[in-house]
């Protein structure tokens, strides 16, 4: 069997009954076993300010950081707001940067959901982000490509998915997931390597 791995999950929208979460919870349910996947919050970090970065920064960003240092992996789950990523994800992509050098997205498999209300799926948003993070050498998982459209649509009033469509889609997307961080692993190097 293999083992299990740690995957923080970042969620743009602050909403608690956002199309995003549901998504997010989702995956996290019908991905394998092996994943074992933790919810790290964004929306109480303060405003990155380096002024800030100091021997003692604010809790919430020592928190966040050590959340996602923690993990083996990132999932990223994220609306799009006017044609981009919610400012709040944008804030949590800043304070994991720093300090300088010891960014906390450097090196870590990533996938990326991206949804909306509308048809496109976010498709601006899941490219900003795949920009912003590969200036950290963050390995991005690329097939399949994930945009989730008309999210809103797709859970019942308990939060439920309904779409078995989008259920098989994810279910795929979490295997996929769970291989591509297996690749990326120190130990697949080490194999690789022998």
């Amino acid at each position: 069997m293999s083992q299990a791995r740690t995957v923080a999950v970042l969620v743009g929208s602050l909403r608690k009954d956002s199309a995003s979460r549901k998504v997010a919870k989702a995956l996290a349910a019908l991905a394998p076993s092996t994943l074992k996947f933790r919810f790290v919050e964004i929306g109480d970090l303060p405003h990155y300010d380096s002024d800030l970065e100091t021997e003692t920064p604010p809790a919430a960003w020592t928190r966040f950081r050590r959340e996602v240092a923690d993990a083996e992996a990132v999932l990223f789950v994220t609306p799009e707001y006017n044609r981009s990523i919610p400012g709040v994800l944008k804030n949590a992509i800043d304070v994991g940067s720093r300090p300088w050098g010891e960014a906390v997205w450097s090196d870590k498999p990533t996938a990326i959901v991206s949804t909306s209300m509308g048809a496109l799926g976010g498709f601006g948003a899941n490219h900003h982000l795949r920009q912003a993070l590969s200036f950290f050498a963050a390995p991005i998982l690329g097939q399949p490509e994930a945009y989730v459209g008309a999210a809103h649509t797709l859970f019942d009033e308990t939060g439920e998915l309904t779409s078995e469509a989008t259920a098989d889609f994810l279910r795929s997307l979490g295997l996929a997931f769970e291989a591509f961080i297996a690749r990326q692993s120190p130990d697949a190097a080490v194999r690789a390597a022998a």
